[in-house]
């Protein structure tokens, strides 16, 4: 990766590191390293080990001063939900992290740099290398500024299933059923649309690279539709 690619991303960040490296290893994935020879210890999987601990400490931290009155049960779901794999992957594209991803050649040309478990994972790798380069105030600047900013909407994305079926049952008792209406593109890249329908009325659609995806995005439609009306 070039210094200037570096700089553009510390630029997003917010984080100038003192340590270029740490910053280029945490954006190493394993299929980079061992197309580059550079052995296990060149790849991000120990930063993304520390960087997961750190996240967990200040979801914790955070959910314990924002939710007094939130039972322990409560909170360890509300924690769960917020540090999932796509509401990572979703921060981490939100500030376009995917482009500065190294992959090896095949892993990129097979859809790595969209896939969640990847850009996930660097996105903690990213916050491991940052704690180490500058603290621990420097990871929770960073996890306050990009993961846990803005946080009613993502749990309304990422709980939409859920709180439309809670919605349903309130108000109407009627079904909630998902249909598969697309499917194209390669299989590594695949594309899913999906309809939702609460009885028999079209009530939202949505689309993303896996079925779940989709269905979230198509709850999440319909929730907006009732709102407005």
């Amino acid at each position: 990766m070039s210094e200037h690619m570096l700089e553009r991303l510390e630029t997003i960040i917010g984080y100038r590191f003192q340590n270029k490296k740490l910053l280029k290893q945490a954006m190493t994935h394993s299929s980079y390293a061992n197309e580059k020879k550079l052995g296990k210890p060149g790849c991000n999987e120990r930063l993304e080990f520390l960087g997961d601990a750190v996240l967990e400490l200040v979801s914790s931290d955070y959910l314990y001063a924002h939710y007094p009155d939130v039972p322990e049960g409560e909170l360890t779901k509300k924690r769960a939900s917020m540090v999932c794999e796509p509401s990572l992957a979703y921060c981490a594209r939100e500030f376009g992290l995917p482009e500065f991803l190294l992959l090896g050649k095949g892993e990129d040309l097979t859809g790595g740099r969209m896939r969640d478990s990847i850009v996930s994972d660097a996105t903690e790798a990213l916050l491991g290398a940052i704690y180490l380069d500058g603290g621990f105030a420097s990871a929770k600047e960073f996890v306050l500024r990009f993961i846990l900013n803005d946080l009613e909407h993502k749990q309304l994305f990422y709980d939409s299933k859920t709180i439309l079926q809670e919605i349903v049952q309130e108000n109407k008792g009627q079904t909630v059923q998902y249909i598969l209406t697309k499917e194209e593109g390669p299989d590594h890249n695949k594309q899913f649309s999906i309809a939702v329908y609460i009885g028999d009325v079209l009530s939202g659609t949505g689309c993303g690279h896996t079925k779940k995806a989709a269905e979230q995005a198509a709850a999440y439609e319909a929730i907006r539709r009732m709102n407005k009306q």
